[in-house]
C-alpha cells in the first residue's frame, strides 16, 4: 500500500512539473489550509449578506416585514396546504363535510382550469394550423404555382389537345368537369339578366351538382342547394310564356329578392318575417329530406313495412313505424299504444315529413282514444297544425306547459314522441334542445331546433345561431382529416341559421369544396341574401370579415378572382361572367355597392391584361375588321351587368385604363390596340412611337416586335385613310416603320433599297448642300424623341448601304461613265452624312463617329 501511495504521489508532482519555475518557490498546502484560506477569501468578497440587508431596506420602506415573513416561510408545512385551519374531531361530521365539500369544489375547478387550458392550446394550435394553410394558398395563388397545372389542363380540356403527363392525377381531371359545369350555370344566369328575366340558379345549382360526381359526399353539396332553394322559395323552373307580350308580367322575381329587407334594420318588421321564412324554408327541406329516407326505408325492407295497396302517407308512416320500432311482435318499451297503435309516433314523423294535416286527420280519427288520456289535446293540435306560424295563443300554450310539468317532465316511461309533440306544440323548454329517441340524428336535432324557433320570444333564430356557433364544426364534421368526416354538413348547419356569409367560408375553406363555396357565393347574391364589408374591412387571407360592430360580410370579389384568376389566361370569356356576378351587390348602401362596381372594373381590367393574346383576346375586347368597322367584344356586349352606362364611361373606366395597365405590364400591343379601341388616337401614336423607337435599333426582331410592327401598320393605313392624329408623332411612327423596313432590306442584302427607303424619311440631307445640311441639323431638336434617340442607328445604316453601294459598284462590270457617275454619287452623300454627322457629333459616342468616318475615308479611295 505504501508503494502504490508512494507512487500516486510522485505521479502527481510529475502532473505540474511542466509548470513550474526555478526562479519561484513551491508551495505546499494541505487540503484543510486550502479550505481555510478559501473561505477567508470568500469573506472578503461582497456577498449575498449585503445585497439581503439592501432588500430588507428597500422592502422595510413598503412596509413589509421580512423577518416576519420568513419566519413564515421557515415553519410552512406544505404538506397541510389543503387541510382545514383547525383540527376536526372525529365525531364533527358538519365539520368533515364541509371540508370534503371545499375540496371537491377544489378539485373541479382545478380539473376545469386544466380542460380550459387543454382546449385553448388545442383550439390555438388549429387555428394557427388553419391561417398557415391559408397563407400558404394565397401565397401559392400569388406566384400561379397551384393555378398552372391546372391552366394547362383546362387549355388542353377546352381545346381538345392531349393531355400533357403533368397535369395531376384524376381528381384534377374530375375538378375541371365539375368547373365547366358549373360555367354552364353562371352563363345562363347572366343570359337571362340581360334579358332582364329571372333565372332560378338554386335549381340549376342542383342539377349540376348531381351531374358532376358519383361520389356520396356530394349528396351533402346537393342538399345545402335544396336547403336554400326552400329559404328562397325557388321554383324549379320558369312558368310558360304564352306569348311574349307577357314575358314580363309572367316571370316571378328572383334577382335581390331579399336584399332590401336582409341589408336593412334587423329589427325592423320585415327582418323579423325574414327570419321566421328561413326558418320554415330550412325546415321545409329537412321535412322533404327524411320523406325521402321514409319511403326508401318501407321500400328497401318491405316485408317487414307490409305496406300493401294503399299508397297514402299515412300508410306509408304506418309502415315505416313498424320496421323501425316493431320487433319479434311487440313493440318497444316506451311506445304508448292508443286503441291498439303507436298514434303518437304516427303524429310526430307525420308532421316530421311536412304532412300536418294528414296528421291532424289521424288525431281526428283516434280522437276519442287521445282525449281519454289527454284531455283538450286534438283542440290544442289542430289550432296548432291550422296556425300560418305554428304558434298557439298564450293560454293555450300555458295550459300544455302545465300539462307537460305535471305527468311528463320527470316521467321516465313517457312516450318520447308525445313528448316531443308537447314540446313543439307549447314551444316548451327551448333551453332543452335534445328528446330521447326522436333527435337521434343530426338533421332530426336541427328540425326540432327550427320548430321551436320563436322570433317574438327566447331570441328567435338568432339566439339558435349562437348556440350553433357555440358547438362549431368539429360538433358536426368531426376533427379535421378524420375519415368518414362529413364535409358540408357544417355549412348547410349555418345555411339553416340564416349564416349565409359563415355558410360560405365553411366551404371555401376546403380545398375541396371550394368551386361549391363560390357558386353558394353567386346564388346567395342574386337573391339578395348576401352582405358584403366595405374595402376597408376586406381582407387579404380570408374572404369573410367579422366585426364586433356589424354582421358578418363575405368578400364575393375576392372570392371571384381566387378562383377564375386559375383559369383566366386560357377561358378568359369564362371568367369574365364570373366578374358579372360582383355586380349583384351594387345596391348594398352605404357606398359599398359602388365599391363593388369598381371592384369587378378592376377585376375587368386584369382578365384583359391577363389574358392571352390572339382571336380570343378579340373577341373579348373587340377590334376592327379588315375594312375598317369595328365590333364590340364579350366586355361591351355585357356592359350593362358591369353597369356602364355609356359608350364613354365603358372607353373611360375598361379601355383606357386596361392599356394603362398593359403598357405596365409590357404588353405594348394590347395596349396600343385598346387605345384605338377608345378612341384615343393621339394616346395611340404616342404609344407605337415609343415601341417602335425601342425595338428599331434590334438586329432582328422576336414575334412580340413582329407582331407590334403589323399592328402599328394597320392602324396606320387606317389613321391615313380617315386622317386621324395628324402631327409629329404619327410622322415619327411613319419613320420609323420605313427605318425598321430599310433594316430588313439591308439584312436581305438590298442596298439600293435600304438606301431608297432612308432617303424617303428625309430624316439625313445627302444632297451636298450644306444650307440644307445646317437647316437639318438645326431642325434635329425639333423631331420625336424617338427619332432623336435612334440617331445612330439610321446614321449608321445608311452609311453601311452607301458603302455596300460602293463596293459593289466597283466591282460590277458596268461602263465606265456609269460607274464614274455612281461612285461620285456616293462619294458625294457620304461626304454629306459625314458633315450633318460632324455637327451633331456630341449627340453620338465616339465609337460610333470613327466608324462613319472609317466607312467615308473607304468610300472616297
Amino acid at each position: 500500500m505504501s508503494a502504490d501511495l508512494s507512487s500516486l504521489l510522485t505521479a502527481s508532482k510529475e502532473l505540474t512539473s511542466h509548470l513550474s519555475r526555478p526562479d519561484l518557490p513551491s508551495v505546499n498546502l494541505s487540503l484543510d489550509q486550502i479550505e481555510a484560506l478559501s473561505r477567508r477569501l470568500a469573506s472578503r468578497q461582497p456577498g449575498s449578506s449585503t445585497d439581503a440587508d439592501r432588500a430588507t431596506y428597500l422592502l422595510a420602506q413598503a412596509h413589509v416585514d421580512v423577518s416576519s415573513l420568513n419566519n413564515s416561510i421557515a415553519h410552512l408545512n406544505p404538506a397541510t396546504t389543503f387541510s382545514p385551519l383547525q383540527p376536526l374531531q372525529d365525531t364533527d361530521v358538519a365539520g368533515y363535510l364541509r371540508v370534503a365539500h371545499e375540496q371537491n369544489l377544489i378539485s373541479t375547478i382545478e380539473e376545469g382550469r386544466k380542460e380550459t387550458q387543454e382546449q385553448f392550446y388545442r383550439v390555438l394550435e388549429e387555428r394557427s394550423q388553419r391561417d398557415w394553410e391559408t397563407k400558404k394558398k394565397r401565397v401559392f395563388e400569388e406566384l400561379g404555382g397551384e393555378g398552372r397545372a391546372a391552366v394547362d389542363l383546362r387549355a388542353s380540356t377546352h381545346h381538345r389537345g392531349n393531355l400533357m403527363s403533368s397535369v395531376g392525377p384524376n381528381l384534377s381531371l374530375q375538378m375541371q368537369s365539375k368547373m365547366m359545369a358549373y360555367d354552364r350555370v353562371v352563363l345562363d344566369l347572366n343570359a337571362a339578366r340581360l334579358r332582364g328575366v329571372s333565372y332560378p340558379v338554386v335549381h340549376a345549382f342542383i342539377d349540376t351538382s348531381l351531374s358532376v360526381s358519383s361520389d356520396p359526399r356530394n349528396t351533402q353539396i346537393t342538399q345545402m342547394f335544396h336547403i336554400l332553394s326552400k329559404i328562397t322559395g325557388e321554383p324549379p323552373a320558369l312558368p310558360p310564356i304564352e306569348h311574349a307580350g307577357a314575358h314580363i308580367l309572367n316571370t316571378p322575381l328572383f334577382e335581390r329578392k331579399f336584399a332590401r329587407t336582409y341589408l336593412g334594420d334587423p329589427e325592423s318588421r320585415d327582418a323579423v318575417a325574414l327570419r321566421q321564412t328561413i326558418a320554415r324554408g330550412a325546415r321545409e327541406a329537412l321535412e322533404e329530406q327524411y320523406w325521402d329516407v321514409l319511403e326508401r326505408t318501407v321500400h328497401a325492407r318491405p316485408s317487414e313495412a307490409r305496406l300493401g295497396g294503399d299508397p297514402s302517407v299515412a300508410n306509408k308512416v304506418r309502415a315505416f313505424l313498424l320496421v323501425r320500432y316493431y320487433h319479434g311482435g311487440e313493440w318497444e318499451d316506451k311506445i304508448e299504444l292508443v286503441a291498439g297503435q303507436p298514434v303518437w309516433a304516427r303524429l310526430f314523423y307525420l308532421v316530421r315529413t311536412g304532412h300536418a294535416m294528414e296528421a291532424l286527420g289521424e288525431a281526428v280519427q283516434y280522437q276519442q282514444a287521445i282525449e281519454n288520456r289527454e284531455p283538450s289535446f286534438v283542440t290544442h293540435f289542430r289550432t296548432w297544425v291550422e296556425s300560418v306560424d305554428r304558434r298557439l295563443p298564450k293560454a293555450q300554450r300555458d295550459h300544455l306547459q302545465a300539462v307537460y310539468n305535471a305527468h311528463m317532465l320527470h316521467s321516465s316511461t313517457v312516450d318520447p314522441f308525445k313528448l316531443a309533440l308537447y314540446k313543439l306544440m307549447g314551444k316548451i323548454e327551448p333551453g332543452r334542445r335534445s328528446v330521447p329517441l326522436v333527435t337521434g340524428t343530426t338533421e332530426d336535432w336541427l328540425w326540432v331546433q327550427l320548430a321551436m324557433v320563436d322570433e317574438e320570444e327566447s331570441g328567435g333564430l338568432r339566439a339558435l345561431a349562437e348556440v350553433l356557433l357555440g358547438y362549431g364544426e368539429r360538433h358536426f364534421e368531426g376533427p379535421p382529416g378524420q375519415a368518414g368526416s362529413r364535409r358540408g354538413v357544417w355549412a348547410s348547419v349555418l345555411l339553416m341559421c340564416g349564416q349565409f356569409e359563415r355558410a360560405v367560408a365553411a366551404l371555401w375553406e376546403h380545398q375541396e369544396t371550394e368551386i361549391e363555396a363560390v357558386h353558394l357565393a353567386i346564388a346567395l347574391a342574386y337573391h339578395g341574401l348576401l352582405r358584403v364589408p366595405p374595402r376597408a374591412e376586406t381582407s387579404d387571407l380570408t374572404p369573410l370579415s367579422l366585426s364586433p360592430a356589424s354582421p358578418p360580410a363575405l368578400s364575393l370579389s375576392t372570392m371571384i378572382w381566387r378562383y377564375v384568376r386559375q383559369f383566366v389566361k386560357m377561358d378568359s370569356k369564362e371568367a369574365l361572367q364570373y366578374v358579372y356576378c360582383v355586380c349583384l351587390s351594387a345596391d348594398q348602401p352605404g357606398g359599398v355597392g359602388k365599391e363593388q362596381v369598381e371592384a369587378a372594373w378592376d377585376l375587368t381590367r386584369r382578365i384583359i391584361v391577363l389574358a392571352n393574346a390572339g382571336p380570343s383576346w378579340e373577341e373579348l375586347v373587340g377590334g376592327f375588321r379588315p375594312d375598317g368597322s369595328r365590333f364590340s367584344g364579350a366586355i361591351e356586349q355585357g356592359a350593362s351587368l358591369l353597369h356602364l352606362h355609356d359608350s364613354k364611361e365603358y372607353n373611360q373606366e375598361i379601355l383606357i385604363r386596361a392599356a394603362q395597365h398593359s403598357m405596365e405590364n409590357d404588353r405594348t400591343a394590347e395596349a396600343i390596340k385598346l387605345y384605338n379601341l377608345a378612341g384615343d388616337y393621339a394616346t395611340v401614336v404616342a404609344c407605337l412611337a415609343q415601341a417602335l423607337g425601342q425595338t428599331v435599333a434590334l438586329p432582328s426582331l422576336g414575334e412580340k416586335e413582329k407582331a407590334l410592327e403589323r399592328t402599328a401598320a394597320d392602324i396606320l393605313r387606317h389613321y391615313e385613310r380617315t386622317n386621324r392624329a395628324v402631327g409629329r408623332e404619327r410622322d415619327a411612327v411613319i419613320k420609323l416603320l420605313k427605318i425598321r423596313e430599310a433594316v430588313d432590306a439591308k439584312n436581305a442584302g438590298k442596298p439600293d433599297v435600304t438606301l431608297d427607303l432612308m432617303e424617303s424619311t428625309n430624316l439625313i440631307p445627302l444632297s451636298g448642300d450644306i444650307t440644307k445640311i445646317t437647316r437639318h441639323a438645326e431642325e434635329f431638336k425639333e423631331l420625336h424623341e424617338s427619332l432623336q434617340r435612334n440617331l445612330q442607328t439610321y446614321l449608321v445604316l445608311t452609311m453601311d448601304a452607301l458603302a455596300a453601294i460602293h463596293a459593289r459598284t466597283k466591282s460590277a462590270g458596268l461602263p465606265d461613265a456609269t460607274r464614274q457617275m455612281t461612285l461620285s454619287s456616293v462619294r458625294r452623300k457620304s461626304r454629306s452624312l459625314m458633315v450633318f454627322a460632324g455637327i451633331l457629333k456630341f449627340r453620338m459616342s465616339p465609337d460610333i463617329y470613327s466608324y462613319l468616318a472609317r466607312l467615308d475615308v473607304e468610300i472616297a479611295l
